[in-house]
């Protein structure tokens, strides 16, 4: 008798302000690394943590970020987080995401190592290692050995290692994986200031994504 396996959803959230090559070539990497079965880009809607500056509105981030992805067989773009009023709280998008899809599927929830360095600074953070697994991107300047004592110190001192430092394991059960993904060292503050100089972005996005910044004169 043969089980099947798990259903795998991949969330990757962000501002998306541009989305660029660095972002797509990570969820293609993410999604073959960890078999999902489908990812979601969600772009934040009203982003709690970048309140300090003016962004695009959230329709501009999602029409990017869909001309971004194209078509994909696994890769798509979800409107989640614009849907729901207010700040765009991973717990309360993770909670919703639960509730519709069950325990038949597994979330894992994509983020760089500098943003889970900060957890802390999430509401209700401690909840979220309840509702999903962590996928840990390397980031330039963070050091992997940090990871360790911020969990065990701030969300359960059980925090176990995972064979071949693979990463952590919850007492709940909730992994948080490393993963090396390419690095390409292409960043949306970067395409903003070109943009804003009246500088060339090509190459460092998707053809739609220029064109769309140019006619919606995005950035200037």
């Amino acid at each position: 008798m043969t089980t099947s396996r798990p259903k795998r959803l991949g969330l990757f959230g962000g501002t998306f302000n541009p989305i660029h090559y660095g972002h797509l070539r990570t969820a293609e990497e993410v999604t073959e690394a960890l078999e999902l079965t489908r990812l979601w880009f969600i772009p934040a809607a009203l982003p709690p943590h970048k309140t300090g500056r003016l962004i695009p509105p959230f329709e501009t981030r999602l029409e990017m970020t869909r001309l971004a992805v194209g078509r994909h067989s696994r890769i798509t773009v979800s409107d989640i987080e614009g849907r729901r009023p207010g700040k765009s709280y991973s717990i309360e998008t993770l909670r919703q995401v639960r509730e519709e899809y069950g325990r038949d599927w597994e979330l894992y929830f994509i983020l760089g190592l500098d943003s889970i360095l900060e957890i802390t600074t999430w509401k209700d953070y401690a909840e979220l290692f309840t509702l999903c697994h962590f996928v840990v991107l390397d980031r330039p300047g963070y050091d992997r050995g940090q990871l360790e004592a911020v969990l065990r110190r701030e969300v359960h001192p059980q925090f176990q290692p995972l064979p071949d430092a693979a990463g952590f394991q919850h007492p709940g059960g909730a992994k948080v994986y490393f993963l090396a993904t390419t690095l390409m060292d292409i960043s949306a503050t970067r395409i903003r200031g070109l943009v804003g100089q009246r500088c060339s972005i090509r190459y460092l996005l998707p053809e739609r994504v220029r064109r769309y910044i140019i006619k919606n004169k995005l950035y200037l």
